[in-house]
Order: C-alpha cells, then structure tokens, then sequence
C-alpha cells in the first residue's frame, strides 16, 4: 500500500502524499517539539517539514525508510530555527494584583511551552534499540528544558540517539556529519544534560500516573491552593523544590523561596477553581480564579513535577496555551 501511495504522491497527487505521511505526523511534532522547546514553534516546523517533504519528493532515494527521511527534514528545520536569532523575548511579572518577590534567579528558557498528554496518546512509534530513555521521560519539563540549554547539534544528536533509538550510522546521514562528529557531539550532550537532570537512580522517582499515590498528591496541592491553605501548600513542597513561570524569567528554588512566592499569590478570602488536566506527562490545571462579578477567567496552567509523595516543581504558563489542552478561556458564571 505504501508503494501504491509513494508512485502516487510521485505522480504529483497530493491527496497521496498526505495519506502517506501522517501515520508519522504526531510523531514529528513531538521531536520538533523535544528540540524547540515550544508547542508553537513544533507546529510550525512541522509544517516546514511536510512542505519541504512535499518539494523534495521527486529526490527520495529510498535508501531509508519514509519516517527516517522524514525525521532527517524535520531534524533539519529545527536546527535552522535553533541557531536563528530570534526566539521569543522574557516578558515583565504579569500576576495580576501581586508584586513579584525577589527571584533566586532569572531562568534563561522563557519560551519554553507544555505538551498536552491527549496528543501523546497517538503517538504509537516505539523508539529504536540504542534508546536510553523512556518515551514519558523524555517529554518531560526537566528533560525539555535541559535539551534548550544544549548547542542545537547536540540536541539532535542526544534525541536522535537516546530518544529515538536511532544507530550512530544513521544520524550521520541524516545531518551530513561524520560518525566520529556524531559520537563526539552525543558525549557532550550527555555530559551536559547528566549536569542538569538526574539519573533516575539518582532522584526520587514520581508516582504512576493515575496511581493512587499521585492521586493523593494531586487531590492535596488542590485543595490547600483552592482554600488559600499557605502552609499546606508548602508543606506538599519539597526541600529542593523549584517554581518557574515561563515567559516571565523568575524562578524560585527552595523551599524558603518557594514560600516566598506563594505567599506572594496565595491569599485567604480570594477563591480559585483548578481544572485538571495532563502536560508532559504530569498533572496539570486551568486556572480560574473568580472575580466580583461571578466571571471565572482563565489565570493561565499550573504543571506539576512530583517527587515520591511531595510536589518537586511548579511551572506556570500563560492562559495562551489553554487552547491546545481543550481548556477554555473562561467558565461559566
């Protein structure tokens, strides 16, 4: 059937081509998404991807499969937009009603943005043999993160080779590099990232999700942050506990200065509404605080990173990635 569809697509049918690729379409926005850091920068390589595919069809040798040429194109375009000037811009505290306490310091990944779990669940490619990391790993906060603060080769190489499984031979041809630049570059990138982000037998792990254990966790963080509980809140918190609100560039690390920033926004008498939802695989909330009127307006997402049976991370998002989780920009009265 793939056959059927190439001679077509070749034959300039459009329609074909399109059947022909999207088996791999979410799984190509979920590594240009793993690169850049950011859901709208991902959808927007990928279209680069699937266009400059589209041109460059009549070149397709098949010496390798459709997805590997696919992932050489959009591995590609992320490299372009990894070394271009311009990436979004750190923006002033924008809590309404707060001012901000003084950060422990200023975080450099202000674009980054949250991947909503609905999509992960279409992605069915198991990775390659020479993988070293799970799929739910490698999607999540810390992991993406770490990869931004990487040199763009690196970062393909390291996703190319650990997430994705691919042989040394193959990542070569697909960035034109030699295999010895390839090794080299993935002994950087994983000394890098090992500074970073801890090894799994080196950090306390996080509940299943869904478990009963996160469940817990979960059901905790929302009622102390709906009742304006402060010192429940911190309590769930642990000791190296980090808060960071991306594209504002304040990030609070410790428990103290955790307390610090929650006693900032956290206040008695002000009612709040947390909407569940999933991002990176990690529980995540709309969040609705009310007003006089009754109007309940987005405030934008929480995300939570946990840690055994406390909350290790959490990262808030504007209300401008709410459409991308189904969430709406305001509840009913």
């Amino acid at each position: 059937m793939a056959t059927d569809l190439m001679a077509k697509a070749l034959a300039g049918d459009g329609d074909a081509f399109r059947d022909l690729t999207e088996p791999y379409r979410r799984e190509l926005h979920v590594h240009c998404y793993r690169m850049l850091g950011s859901f709208q920068d991902a959808e927007d390589a990928l279209q680069d991807t699937l266009l400059a595919a589209w041109q460059a069809l009549g070149g397709f040798e098949r010496r390798a499969s459709v997805r590997t040429w696919l992932y050489r194109i959009a591995t590609n375009r992320c490299l372009s937009a990894l070394r271009a000037a311009g990436r979004r811009a750190a923006k002033e505290w924008s809590v309404p009603g707060t001012t901000a306490p003084e950060p422990t310091r200023l975080g450099e990944v202000v674009w980054l943005q949250p991947y909503p779990d609905v999509l992960l669940d279409s992605t069915v490619s198991a990775p390659g043999p020479e993988a070293r990391y799970e799929q739910t790993e490698a999607m999540s906060l810390a992991f993406v993160t770490a990869l931004q603060l990487l040199p763009p080769r690196q970062v393909a190489v390291l996703v190319l080779r650990d997430v994705l499984g691919y042989h040394a031979d193959e990542v070569a041809e697909m960035l034109d590099a030699t295999l010895d630049s390839v090794n080299s570059a993935l002994k950087r990138a994983r000394a890098g990232l090992q500074h970073r982000v801890p090894t799994r037998a080196e950090r306390e792990q996080a509940p299943v999700a869904g478990s009963p254990a996160e469940q817990a966790i979960v059901a905790g963080f929302v009622r102390a942050y709906e009742s304006a509980d402060l010192d429940a809140l911190i309590a769930l918190l642990t000791d190296d506990v980090f808060v960071t609100m991306p594209p504002m560039p304040f990030e609070y690390h410790g428990r103290e200065d955790a307390a610090r920033f929650y006693a900032s926004i956290v206040r008695v008498g002000r009612a709040v509404d947390l909407v569940p939802t999933r991002a990176n695989g990690q529980p995540a909330f709309g969040v609705y605080p009310h007003t006089s009127t009754g109007a309940r307006h987005a405030a934008g997402l929480l995300v939570l990173t946990l840690a055994g049976d406390r909350i290790r991370g959490y990262t808030r998002f504007e209300n401008t990635v709410l459409p991308a989780f189904g969430l709406p920009r305001s509840l009913p009265a």
